[in-house]
């Protein structure tokens, strides 16, 4: 099972720097993506509806700002949007699905550097997801929570962490938030599980130098539960091209429907080389002739002519001729 984490800084803007054109050599079984900064309606280019995925947006009311996506091989047994906190959900940064035994999800937490009242609903972000995710490693079923979660852990996931005690992102309240996580309540850092190595971060400033010379910041992580930790096998930070500030994060893990097509790859000494995975369940392409038909639907068009207003899950979908319309909470407006 192969999944790839990034947050695009604007996943149009990803498009244009050629992430979709990287994204289906990666044979990833699951992709979760962070910061989308676009309104579903506005992503009308079938690109941001890959062939072979169900795919799901989580979008922000605020136009332009923050949203979650998630692509899956498999069609999920149940799809959640946001956590049912207002003020976390409206920002688009919880997008959870699952499938049997196991649920992915593509979380983006806020970050507090702007000003310090975004620190502070940080800090109550990392209050409120707490208690969850307790509950979370402790149901028995296998989690992976993929995604930006602006705070390096330890002095080793940051190059210059002497000077950044005080900011925000390395500050010493968020990182004793990441022990307890990866402490008590009983959640597991899958990269370090298999890459122990220094200098190997996952986002950089566009100030300066910070890319050409690897002054980097690994804010980007796969959480698992204890059953998953127990099957992480390899993990990569992709550095060959730029899609974003933040680079993608492939790990793979034992024991899924997968069989390996080819030898694994060669790395650096120190972490296991990843091997391209083939997930056994795949989707007619003839069911993505449309960008409309994409946002984890897969209804045929004949279908989507007789019905323009779809309901999934707990969410609409209202379908124009080629593309998506509007989508939202089921009874709103459908």
């Amino acid at each position: 099972m192969r999944i790839i984490s990034l947050n695009a800084n604007g996943i149009r803007a990803a498009a244009r720097k050629g992430f979709f054109e990287w994204l289906p050599a990666q044979q990833a079984d699951f992709v979760c993506i962070q910061e989308t900064k676009a309104q579903l309606p506005q992503l009308v280019d079938r690109d941001f509806f890959p062939i072979g995925y169900h795919c799901f947006y989580h979008d922000a009311e605020k136009k332009g700002y923050s949203g979650v996506a998630l692509y899956s091989r498999l069609e999920p047994d149940r799809v959640s949007y946001g956590l049912g906190w207002p003020d976390f959900d409206r920002e688009g940064r919880w997008l959870q699905a699952d499938f049997g035994n196991l649920s992915v999800i593509s979380l983006y937490l806020p970050s507090g550097t702007s000003k310090d009242e975004r620190q502070q609903f940080k800090y109550e972000c990392m209050d409120y997801l707490k208690p969850r995710l307790a509950e979370l490693a402790r149901d028995g079923r296998d989690y992976v929570i993929c995604g930006d979660w602006n705070i390096a852990h330890k002095e080793i996931d940051l190059k210059n962490w002497k000077s950044n005690h005080k900011n925000s992102g390395f500050l010493p309240e968020e990182r004793a938030w990441m022990d307890e996580v990866f402490g008590p309540v009983g959640l597991h850092d899958a990269f370090r599980i298999v890459d122990p190595r220094p200098d190997r971060y996952t986002w950089w400033s566009n100030r300066g130098r910070a890319w050409d010379n690897n002054v980097g910041w690994r804010i980007d992580y796969h959480v698992v539960s204890s059953g998953l930790a127990e099957r992480v096998r390899a993990a990569d930070i992709y550095l060959e091209d730029r899609f974003s500030d933040h680079a993608p994060l492939t790990l793979d893990y034992a024991d899924c429907s997968c069989r390996v097509t080819q030898k694994p790859a060669q790395l650096a000494s120190g972490a296991r080389g990843l091997r391209p995975s083939h997930c056994s369940a795949h989707v007619a392409a003839g069911l993505f002739r449309r960008p409309a038909l994409h946002a984890g639907l897969f209804h045929p068009d004949r279908l989507a002519a007789q019905r323009g207003c779809i309901p999934h899950g707990d969410r609409f979908f209202r379908l124009g001729r080629h593309y998506l319309l509007d989508q939202g909470a089921l009874g709103a407006g459908c």
